[in-house]
């Protein structure tokens, strides 16, 4: 009996001495793991943009006037030179007492204007007839030498300049009944506005076949010169302008692949690159910051039928391509992390996590390209903290 009992209280002893080993020895962690895959990888730089029409024809008011009521409205076809609005000549203002006096002193002056120039027509002509008399007395003298041929000569000259004089003084009868209708129509805006503005009308013609965009200005109203009355453009012929950062658009080449997102439709659209546009310009992010951007303009390759529902100044998310490989060695993003100058990884070994130091390539926001220190097939650890370290056991 004493001996079962010491052999029982041994035993316990032995349990509880495991227990407490067991229970201070360190345990493995807990962590979470992924493959090194072998795929293609795709670098993208995703923007919001916008659509637009490709040739965008703003139509002005050609002169000044009254505007009569644009009956088009936006999306309407118009075919090439057909007539989108008429201007009016527009009715003058109101005029004052003193003004209306004024234009019928000026009306009575054009009038003795004409008259005084109707009298030196009349002055002029009695000359040039006592020029020719003269002349017609001297040169019967001079056949009979009793006169010398310098006074022949002064009075035929006298002839040439009364011609000259009478022309002269025709010229201003001519300007006189000018300023006189001038005066008389300006006098009319007072007496009869009504026969000013029904002037005929001006038609302002379509440049370009298309769909009317925007209605800048629809009701009846006064113009000046170079109103914006309309837009028009081919709803066809569209364009996307994404704004990016310039530290992106160095990386950006034209004919780069683009793919449109979250348009709309099912599936998702393609584009190229047309042009980097060579001038930047500051906007303010989000969060307040001034950023450097430029516009980048991408044509739309896919088929119309798939995008026939996209109109001018649409949404779209576009995904620019910059670098494409077909097979490369890939891993998340998630499982990289800073050892000093170089980026690292935990992969697991015989239940133990091994720092390694890798080489990336092109990253994208999911995956990464390594170029040297990993396998594909490996199995590293993704979203590592701070209590792993190299050896650990996991």
């Amino acid at each position: 009996m004493k001996w079962t009992k010491k052999i029982i209280s041994a035993t316990l002893a032995l349990a509880l001495v495991a227990l407490l080993v067991w229970s201070f020895m360190p345990q493995p962690l807990e962590v979470e793991t992924a493959e090194v895959a072998k795929g293609a990888f795709v670098q993208t730089i995703d923007e919001d943009g916008r659509t637009r029409v490709h040739n965008r024809y703003v139509v002005s008011a050609p002169l000044a006037g009254r505007l009569e009521r644009i009956a088009l409205l936006e999306g309407d076809g118009v075919e090439k030179n057909a007539v989108l609005a008429n201007i009016s000549p527009s009715v003058p203002a109101l005029l004052d007492v003193r003004t209306e006096q004024e234009l019928k002193a000026r009306v009575g002056a054009a009038e003795a204007g004409k008259l005084r120039t109707a009298v030196r027509v009349e002055r002029v002509q009695v000359a040039l007839l006592q020029a020719k008399a003269d002349y017609d007395r001297t040169r019967k003298l001079a056949s009979e030498s009793f006169v010398s041929p310098t006074k022949l000569e002064a009075d035929k000259l006298n002839i040439t300049l009364n011609e000259k004089e009478l022309d002269s003084a025709k010229q201003e009868v001519h300007v006189a009944e000018h300023d006189l209708d001038v005066a008389r129509a300006a006098l009319m805006q007072v007496r009869n506005p009504s026969a000013i503005s029904s002037g005929k009308n001006w038609p302002v013609r379509s440049p370009v076949s298309g769909r009317v965009l925007k209605v800048v200005q629809q009701n009846e109203t006064v113009v000046n010169v170079g109103t914006p009355l309309l837009e028009l453009g081919n709803a066809r012929e569209l364009e996307a302008v994404v704004d990016v950062l310039t530290s992106d658009a160095v990386r950006i080449k034209p004919g780069a692949k683009v793919l449109f997102e979250r348009w709309g439709g099912a599936e998702n659209l393609e584009g190229r690159v047309r042009l980097i546009e060579p001038s930047a310009f500051t906007k303010i992010s989000a969060l307040g910051v001034e950023e450097q951007r430029v516009n980048v303009i991408i044509d739309i390759t896919s088929p119309p039928e798939k995008w026939q529902a996209v109109g001018d100044g649409y949404r779209v998310v576009a995904r620019i391509v910059i670098d494409r490989r077909a097979d490369a060695t890939l891993v998340p993003v998630s499982a990289l992390f800073r050892d000093g100058e170089q980026w690292a990884v935990f992969a697991l070994a015989q239940s133990r996590a091994v720092k390694r130091n890798v080489q990336l390539g092109p990253r994208s926001g999911l995956a990464a390209v390594v170029e040297q220190g990993l396998q594909p097939g490996e199995i590293i650890i993704i979203y590592p903290g701070d209590a792993i370290k190299d050896n650990a056991k996991v």
